[in-house]
């Protein structure tokens, strides 16, 4: 019963991420820590994003900006590296806390300021690619923070979804090799991740099926709320293990 129930908020946490503009991780990741431990989730919700933006980047693969990619990804891609290897010298329930204040700190910023971009520049681009990069590898969502950075260009959506989404595989295909090699995955979940596959293609499908059909802000605005409640629970244990 609770492995359907973790696959049926996977499917969910896919459609709400496509019709809210979050990444899949940002719903997702607090949802599995229901179910499994902080390290199992990591790489779990890690393939779960990485096959949802393999159907996006098919789809907008026209739309990609090549150099807006390599200024923004490389520097993702090497602070990935970074926060995943630090896993390893986390305590999981730090690694929580962080991810609630991160959880918290986004969904009220985004509720007082939903129009949050930063300044076009290839400095924000550098500085955004790392930050982002390096919270993926760490908590295992930075996708919020990309799109905060990757809004201010002003790019269409085809270009911003396909460019968002070739970045963010690059970041999972960069830290789930490390997150492999350090033992975080159990041999009892490797047929997750077939499953997981077929969701994420029809958690994406439905939520682009169903976008034109509910009120995008006050969507929006129920999640952001949900996703602080959410972020509630990981600070309190967080502070419990500080005590």
């Amino acid at each position: 019963m609770a492995e359907l129930l973790f696959f049926l908020l996977a499917f969910v946490a896919e459609v709400i991420g496509t019709i809210a503009g979050f990444g899949s991780s940002t719903i997702f990741l607090p949802l599995a820590l229901f179910f499994v431990d902080f390290k199992t989730a990591l790489i779990l919700v890690a393939f779960f994003h990485i096959f949802g933006n393999l159907g996006r980047i098919t789809f907008f693969r026209h739309g990609l900006d090549k150099k807006l990619i390599l200024v923004f990804g490389v520097p993702s891609v090497l602070l990935t590296v970074f926060g995943a290897l630090l896993v390893n010298y986390t305590p999981q329930d730090i690694l929580k806390f962080v991810l609630g204040i991160f959880l918290l700190v986004f969904s009220i910023t985004s509720l007082i300021k939903p129009d949050l971009k930063f300044k076009p520049s290839r400095k924000n681009a550098v500085i955004g690619g790392g930050l982002s990069g390096f919270l993926a590898g760490l908590i295992g969502t930075g996708g919020a923070l990309r799109g905060a950075f990757l809004t201010a260009f002003n790019l269409k959506k085809e270009n911003y979804i396909a460019t968002a989404a070739a970045i963010a595989l690059a970041v999972d295909i960069t830290r789930i090799p490390i997150y492999f090699g350090s033992g975080f995955l159990g041999q009892q979940f490797y047929l997750y991740l077939p499953l997981l596959f077929v969701i994420a293609i029809a958690g994406s499908f439905t939520g682009k099926k169903i976008v034109d059909k509910i009120p995008q802000q006050s969507f929006r605005k129920f999640v952001l709320t949900v996703i602080a409640i959410v972020s509630l629970k990981f600070i309190y244990d967080g502070i419990l293990f500080f005590l």
